[in-house]
């Protein structure tokens, strides 16, 4: 492929609320058509308003944006980087009109999520596409880069962070200490139609932890939970909640836990909320010490990732470039019948 061929990167994520009064109509974006009783809303809007109305993901964005516009300066990568939210302002299909407005016809997107699965990749799909349809047939073409949560520039920072959160516990109590990762759950029915095959969100996120606890500790026992569940009670989704893991590892006798949120790249909402308050909150009560580890945020290792995603793209020979630590099939290019659910929460 003409090295060429593109012309700009987008910075593809989720969006949060700014303000107070950004908060409701924010969540009556992410959940619309899903259902959502407004009890629930309300319920997860008071997260927002404990930290003033503003979400840390827009501001760590823009941070993640600065980077990668440095780091591709400083590699004498000549393109342009925008960025584009899925449900609040920014918002993908003003980014795309002003990508066609500076003459942007062939772009890369960089999404914020390192898994498979319908909400964290084939959604993303759907939001270019129909940012694209809204800005008409001169709109760039977008075309997503890959999912990265075996390249080592998204590992080894979460391993540095398990490292230094263990340096935080005492280490006389290291027989009774656990490593517990934690990612966005989602209903069990999506997890089930996540990649060709099925099963492909859950699979990448047990290849990520078994990386990085066998980088980070190999002597510690470890276990991959979920956190953040929405959605009707009835629907059945991805369990042990970390809260209810918590209180069965204080059962078997664990005196301390690194938590480390290996389903998410910054430390956004569903973090400092489900991980640094109420999970917090859970430990205190059950005498556990916890240590939540880091995420990569703008590590120099993962924003020198974004740049080496779109090289491996734009060059010729990218097939040699591709930088990977663990076993399961990778592809550049989401297979169609990829990640359709059979049900929307």
């Amino acid at each position: 492929m003409d090295p060429m061929a593109y012309d700009a990167v987008v910075l593809v994520s989720f969006g949060g609320p700014e303000r107070p009064e950004d908060v409701m109509p924010f969540l009556q974006n992410v959940t619309r058509g899903r259902g959502v009783p407004p009890e629930r809303l309300t319920e997860v809007a008071e997260h927002y308003l404990h930290f003033g109305g503003v979400s840390p993901i827009n501001q760590q964005c823009r941070d993640l944006l600065a980077a990668v516009r440095a780091d591709f300066a400083a590699h004498g990568l000549d393109l342009p980087v925008y960025w584009g939210n899925r449900n609040w302002d920014p918002l993908l299909a003003d980014t795309v009109t002003q990508m066609r407005d500076d003459g942007v016809t062939r772009a890369l997107a960089f999404v914020t999520s390192a898994y498979g699965g319908y909400s964290s990749c084939r959604q993303y799909q759907e939001d270019i596409a129909a940012a694209r349809a809204a800005v008409g047939p001169d709109a760039p073409v977008i075309e997503k880069l890959r999912q990265f949560w075996d390249h080592p520039g998204f590992v080894e920072p979460h391993v540095d962070a398990v490292r230094a959160a263990l340096g935080q516990l005492d280490p006389a109590k290291r027989d009774t200490t656990r490593l517990v990762f934690t990612a966005h759950s989602i209903p069990t029915s999506m997890a089930a139609n996540a990649g060709p095959h099925g099963g492909r969100y859950e699979a990448q996120l047990h290849e990520t932890a078994r990386l990085v606890a066998a980088a980070a500790a190999p002597d510690l026992p470890y276990d991959l939970v979920w956190q953040s569940r929405s959605g009707p009670p009835q629907v059945p989704w991805l369990e042990p909640d970390i809260n209810d893991h918590l209180a069965t590892l204080a059962q078997g006798g664990t005196t301390g836990v690194v938590v480390s949120p290996i389903g998410f790249v910054s430390d956004h909402l569903e973090v400092v909320w489900d991980l640094d308050t109420e999970a917090l909150e859970t430990a205190k009560q059950l005498g556990l010490d916890f240590v939540r580890a880091d995420t990569p945020g703008i590590d120099p290792r993962f924003v020198a990732m974004v740049r080496e995603l779109v090289t491996e793209r734009i060059d010729p020979d990218g097939a040699q470039l591709r930088r990977r630590l663990g076993e399961l099939p990778m592809w550049d290019t989401c297979p169609t019948v990829c990640c359709v659910p059979t049900r929307r929460p």
